[in-house]
């Protein structure tokens, strides 16, 4: 079936002060009318599911597009033979699955037959993907070819086992088995302080609060909205992009190679006619231009989250909102508390905020004592309500750490989580975000515990001692930046890269002799410099042409070309022809940054997938070439 593409609205948004809020209870339990009418019953997000037109457009995922009866179908047959394994409620299904179609059918499959998903990034390295498995205990797995599962000893089942239809006549729909709000949904890893990564675990009931609250602040309005899917399955963000199904959206897949190249995505957005894009502000900023240069209004919401907006970007997207080019609303929220935990229109100019608790949580700022903070004063944001999770699996001693006792009165009982977040109240109820009482950072939207990334250094033969700390490269662009004492920096990138996502290994490796200490004999991390300065440029020789490296060996103008603007970029003359891009502490916003400069230099469009084709400069440099006489011809 072929999706018919709806025609780009110019209606006004509705205001935020104009969308109704719901008050679901305080408590999380699903027995009380406000909790089911809110949908934390035992019905939850797939009742909505059930009652979406069938013949409107499910899934598009490139080629491939699912109804929503086809969607359903699948789904059903798809928990009938999980039941069949011996899959229930409180099982965990690790489904190791690229981005596409069978993915959606898969967690819809799994939350019908009540058990929990477990999404695992078939990208990841292979050492993770295993101790995600073996750390989750997870029941089955379910990958998508012959290769079984990536921790030896885990039932494994493909996915084409799991969806093909057996022979005999059709079987009859799978009824949804019936939970509550309490039942587990699904485990999301997120980054762990104490070097490995935690799994947290999210009910139900929060799951479908989300998607509730989300409509309630009006991030989601009207029906038949196109929603791309755009953050990686093992990010929370994806929750809240694939539960828009429930009310009858179209989830559209957004493929890694136009997720990473601005140019592509800003046409995606419109060849898709997409109503709603989480994005974060990292990306966000190369996009916002794109989308906004011919100054004709889109149906869009960029919910944009994952770290903190530059007052410079602010500007920009409140520019693009109050013109009426597109919505933009800023949501934040850790995964222990299901996603968003605020939400606010970026619709005022001046000091970045991140809005308003959402209805589902209630929030205190308090000090180290646990004591109030006064009005406009910095505290730890604490949250609380029938959003926050169950707690890390299998980790109850740093469940009990993180998941602390509910100071309310009228809450005798409860918990709330411990953020690690400094926030400060404006008088008209928005939040600041003032940064982290902790070792952990945000990088491209990417939750990351630095302490993590310093065991996994420890662990490598040579390594003394290891810091990490979230800085600034020469050209002022945010990295990770790597202090060592002890071993060889392409020896420590190429071990990390083994072992860790690609986000987490550092774009800088600085040897040191020794590492200051405060007083009392602990690592002194404010010595620690947080800016890569460029080292002291080559001296050109006389005849060169203003602009030119004055590196040797390069031939022809789109090698000196590159190596100029590789200098620009990186912010380094110590470049040569047979020179690594990422080697030399390049990633993804720098090559972003590289092809747009080749674009406006030689008029020729470079996709970002070629810088990760060709990083060596010499290679890349032959494929310019290649390009080149391809647009002359």
């Amino acid at each position: 079936m072929t999706a018919v593409l709806p025609e780009r609205s110019t209606a006004p948004a509705p205001a935020l002060s104009t969308v109704p809020a719901i008050a679901p209870c305080s408590s999380g339990a699903c027995a009380c009318a406000a909790c089911a009418a809110a949908g934390t019953g035992a019905a939850d997000l797939l009742a909505r599911l059930a009652t979406a037109p069938g013949g409107r457009t499910a899934v598009v995922a490139g080629a491939d597009r699912l109804t929503f009866d086809e969607l359903r179908a699948e789904a059903s047959a798809t928990a009938a033979r999980l039941a069949a394994l011996g899959i229930g409620p409180e099982s965990v299904v690790a489904l190791c699955l690229p981005r596409g179609a069978a993915l959606v059918t898969a967690i819809i499959g799994t939350l019908t037959a009540g058990a929990a998903y477990l999404p695992v990034d078939p990208a990841l390295p292979a050492d993770r993907r295993r101790y995600l498995v073996e750390d989750s205990g997870a029941d089955l797995v379910v990958v998508d070819g012959a290769d079984g599962s990536p921790a030896p000893g885990t039932r494994a089942v493909t996915v084409a086992e799991l969806t093909a239809a057996p022979g005999g006549p059709a079987p009859s729909p799978y009824a949804p088995v019936a939970v509550t709000a309490g039942t587990l949904a699904y485990v999301i890893y997120t980054s762990g302080s104490t070097g490995l990564p935690k799994g947290v675990e999210i009910g139900r009931g929060a799951a479908s609060l989300l998607l509730k609250e989300l409509e309630a602040v009006g991030a989601a309005t009207g029906e038949g909205g196109r929603v791309g899917w755009n953050a990686s399955p093992s990010f929370d963000a994806s929750v809240q992009q694939w539960t828009r199904l429930c009310r009858g959206d179209t989830l559209v897949m957004i493929d890694e190679e136009t997720r990473r190249d601005p140019s592509l995505l800003a046409a995606f957005v419109d060849e898709q006619a997409l109503t709603d894009l989480d994005i974060t502000p990292s990306h966000a900023d190369p996009l916002l231009d794109l989308l906004t240069e011919d100054g004709g209004p889109r149906p869009l919401t960029l919910l944009v989250g994952g770290e903190a907006i530059s007052p410079a970007l602010w500007d920009r997207l409140v520019a693009a909102h109050r013109s009426g080019l597109l919505r933009a609303l800023n949501v934040y929220g850790p995964t222990e508390c299901t996603v968003d935990s605020t939400a606010g229109w970026i619709d005022r100019p001046g000091e970045p905020h991140i809005g308003a608790v959402l209805p589902g949580l209630r929030m205190r700022l308090l000090d180290e004592k646990l004591a109030p903070v006064g009005p406009g004063e910095s505290g730890e944001l604490y949250l609380a309500g029938p959003r926050v999770g169950r707690g890390y699996r299998r980790r109850p001693g740093l469940t009990a750490e993180r998941f602390v006792a509910d100071l309310s009165e009228d809450t005798p009982g409860g918990r709330m989580y411990r953020t690690g977040d400094r926030c400060r109240l404006l008088p008209d109820g928005r939040l600041v975000y003032l940064g982290r009482a902790d070792g952990q950072v945000k990088l491209r939207g990417h939750r990351i515990e630095l302490p993590e990334i310093e065991a996994a250094l420890t662990r490598i033969d040579g390594v003394a001692e290891a810091a990490v700390i979230l800085g600034e490269d020469a050209g002022g662009t945010a990295c990770l930046i790597a202090h060592h004492r002890g071993g060889d920096a392409a020896v420590l990138r190429a071990a990390l890269a083994d072992g860790l996502p690609s986000y987490m290994v550092p774009s800088a490796f600085v040897a040191v002799d020794r590492f200051a200490t405060t007083p009392s004999g602990k690592l002194d991390r404010s010595a620690l410099p947080t800016r890569l300065e460029a080292p002291a440029r080559s001296a050109a020789p006389a005849e060169t042409e203003p602009g030119a490296t004055g590196v040797e060996g390069l031939k022809g103008r789109a090698e000196e070309l590159i190596a100029r603007v590789w200098t620009q970029v990186l912010g380094t003359a110590s470049i040569g022809p047979d020179d690594n891009f990422f080697k030399l502490g390049g990633h993804s916003l720098l090559a972003i940054k590289l092809v747009s400069r080749v674009r406006v230099e030689l008029s020729v469009a470079l996709p970002v997938k070629a810088v990760y084709a060709h990083p060596r400069l010499r290679d890349l440099a032959a494929h310019i070439e290649e390009l080149l006489a391809a647009r002359d011809a």
